[in-house]
């Protein structure tokens, strides 16, 4: 298969298609932190390339989507960025590839009433042998759900080792903060490539 594993600077999820044989990309703004085929550069112009995408997997941006972040939209005055935001969102969406499935965590209402998204799963780290809560949001087009593959047990609030799996949503504030909480876990990223693959 030919995938497109857009907006991913991490190489995290492409690395898993190709372990499994497929000719995966990724495509960002940024360059790769890993060795692999990269496309640097908005997305939204990779039809020019003469590759004929059989499934993308979208990591566009959740910074004003987020329901995390719903109050700094009236405080800030964002709200252009959010329109600008989902604008970018469907135009992902409505790239001419049969296979898609598009992450962003949890969404506020005001993003879901601009994106108007359809069926949509939300998957644990945990559900694939990754010690961590972070909620994270599909929207699938021609796939099917993600089924768990190494289910931990999430412990119990209040403990150290909650705090320990919850260190993405505790992350100290700082410039590559967003970079830290962008990453896809590799137990994702392998359940996406052996189920979708």
């Amino acid at each position: 298969m030919y995938v497109l594993i857009a907006c991913e600077f991490s190489g995290v999820v492409r690395d898993a298609f190709a372990a499994r044989g497929h000719e995966a990309f990724s495509c960002d703004l940024l360059p790769s932190e890993k060795p692999g085929n990269h496309i640097r550069g908005d997305v939204r112009t990779i039809m020019r390339y003469s590759y004929k995408w059989d499934l993308m997997i979208a990591h566009p941006p959740c910074t004003r989507l987020a329901n995390s972040g719903v109050r700094w939209l009236h405080e800030r005055n964002l709200w252009k960025e959010l329109k600008e935001a989902a604008e970018f969102y469907k135009a992902l969406r409505d790239l001419p590839i049969p296979k898609k499935a598009i992450e962003n965590p949890i969404m506020h209402r005001y993003a879901k009433e601009l994106i108007l998204m359809g069926k949509r799963q939300i998957v644990q780290p945990w559900w694939f042998g990754e010690p961590a809560l972070k909620a994270t949001g599909l929207e699938l087009i021609g796939l099917p759900e993600l089924k768990p593959t190494n289910k931990l047990t999430p412990p119990q609030p209040g403990t150290a080792e909650h705090k320990e799996w919850s260190k993405v949503h505790r992350a100290s504030p700082g410039p590559d903060r967003w970079k830290e909480r962008s990453r896809t876990f590799e137990g994702i990223a392998a359940a996406m490539a052996e189920q979708w693959g």
